[in-house]
């Protein structure tokens, strides 16, 4: 690379919303900093970006560079109901494919013109396709890093983790505070999915062999933990990693990925309801709630005679998933109350001024968002991280509820009214409104000049440009 070029840095990515979005809004850091961006992603994406995105005809124009491989499998396969098959074939077929892909880029650009790669933890694999194509690589974990300390503890020391089979049993790890059996990511139990476990397991040996692992949230959030692993497994604190009108900043680069078409009247309907007053309902992209987790949401918000806000998505086309449907009435009875969509620009949605609060599943990438907007949250966990993530925000960040569910995984209808009432009107409400708000300002404050994440990114970019020399 000569004097004044740009460095190039591939970015790989899944084609789930949660998992490109950080990507994308890393990228856009990048940009700003004077980097350019190839992100490689599958061939689904691409045909989602033309569906919905306005402007992918001119993503290419501003220093980000996207390209695309086959998975191995056809548009319409439903990778939602054969899960196995669509991750082994992309372990397979797909990581070829990826790996042809790299190997014409660099044809074309130069055998030195990639200065590191950036691997989504979904695609372990990707780091061994760096090494053989002699590219540093990096790990993009968009988890907290309390997670990644438990992933290490769990595929290096086995022992720490005693009866795993009692849900109620005291879990006490290095660098983190007591957890209970129940609390532990999915991966980590008995019943959890075994290619998830498979997937952890390889991208725990792969990381070993990345010179980067970079975080999504920021040092202020977990301090504690990210001093902790400092010594023997550090990690890079990063983010949020969230759009930039939420941080107060000018978006220079208006790349956004909608996977699904966005329901903007919501926005309208936003404007007329009063502040905090509305409640925020969205269980992300993946999420697919049972008939009777619906029927009590449902019952709860009516009876609640709370406005509210309620993201239900609906199948993919081909999708065999059976999305539950409201209850017969609802809508009529709740149209003063409530508005139901299938999907909405949710930084957008937590941004207003009406709401009051947010019940999510409590993915990462959400309680990002919700943080950076300053908003309460209604805990609802189901799988993989969110348990852990859910007994971060009621142990230690303090800016919300949990709800506490039966033997069935099922939150009562009195349950989810008790923790709407407590977030927006119980004893504590005041105060949790008031640690959101200040998480908000350590949030917004580390990507500002002189912040840590910022740091972060700078270091990064210095070590990039002395692996050059």
């Amino acid at each position: 690379m000569t004097s004044g070029e740009k460095m190039n840095v591939l970015m790989v990515s899944t084609a789930l919303q949660g998992h490109i979005n950080p990507i994308l809004k890393l990228a856009k850091r990048f940009i700003q900093k004077g980097l350019h961006v190839t992100l490689i992603t599958t061939e689904i994406v691409r045909d989602r970006m033309l569906n919905y995105t306005n402007n992918y005809g001119t993503i290419n124009q501003q220093e980000i560079q996207f390209e695309f491989f086959s998975d191995g499998l056809t548009l319409d396969f439903d990778r939602n109901k054969d899960k196995d098959k669509f991750v082994s074939t992309l372990r397979t077929i797909g990581s070829k494919n990826m790996s042809k892909l790299i190997e014409n880029l660099i044809r074309i650009n130069g055998h030195k013109f990639y200065s590191c790669m950036i691997v989504d933890p979904l695609l372990p694999w990707a780091i061994d396709i760096a090494i053989d194509h002699n590219i540093p690589s990096a790990l993009l974990w968009i988890q907290p890093c309390a997670l990644y300390l438990i992933s290490y503890h769990y595929h290096n020391n086995i022992d720490l983790f005693n009866d795993l089979e009692d849900p109620n049993e005291i879990v006490q790890l290095p660098g983190l505070p007591l957890l209970e059996v129940k609390d532990l990511p999915s991966y980590t139990l008995s019943y959890g999915a075994p290619r998830t476990k498979q997937v952890m397991m390889e991208l725990y040996h792969a990381a070993k062999n990345t010179k980067w692992v970079f975080a999504t949230s920021n040092y202020d959030l977990e301090k504690e933990i990210i001093d902790y692993m400092a010594s023997g497994i550090p990690i890079y604190p990063i983010g949020p990693l969230v759009s930039q009108f939420m941080l107060g900043e000018n978006e220079t680069i208006g790349i956004n990925m909608n996977m699904w078409e966005a329901e903007d009247s919501c926005i309208g309907w936003l404007d007329n309801k009063s502040c905090s007053s509305v409640i925020y309902i969205s269980f992300g992209s993946v999420i697919v709630l049972s008939q009777e987790q619906v029927n009590n949401i449902a019952m709860a918000l009516k009876n609640s005679e709370k406005s509210f806000l309620w993201v239900i998505k609906p199948a993919e086309i081909g999708s065999e998933d059976e999305v539950p449907e409201l209850p017969q009435g609802f809508l009529e009875e709740t149209k003063e109350k409530g508005l139901v969509v299938k999907w909405c620009n949710q930084e957008k949605v937590l941004m207003h001024h009406a709401v009051a609060c947010f019940m999510t599943h409590c993915g990462w990438n959400s309680l990002l968002e919700t943080i950076v907007a300053g908003v309460p949250v209604i805990g609802y966990p189901k799988w993989g991280d969110q348990p852990t993530n859910a007994k971060v925000i009621l142990k230690k960040f303090q800016n919300g509820v949990v709800m506490n569910f039966g033997e069935d995984g099922v939150a009562s209808v009195e349950e989810i009214m008790r923790s709407i009432k407590e977030v927006m009107e119980g004893s504590s409400a005041e105060e949790m409104k008031k640690r959101a708000l200040e998480m908000k300002e350590e949030a917004r404050k580390a990507l500002e000049e002189g912040g840590s994440s910022n740091k972060n990114i700078d270091q990064f970019i210095n070590d990039l440009k002395n692996l050059e020399h």
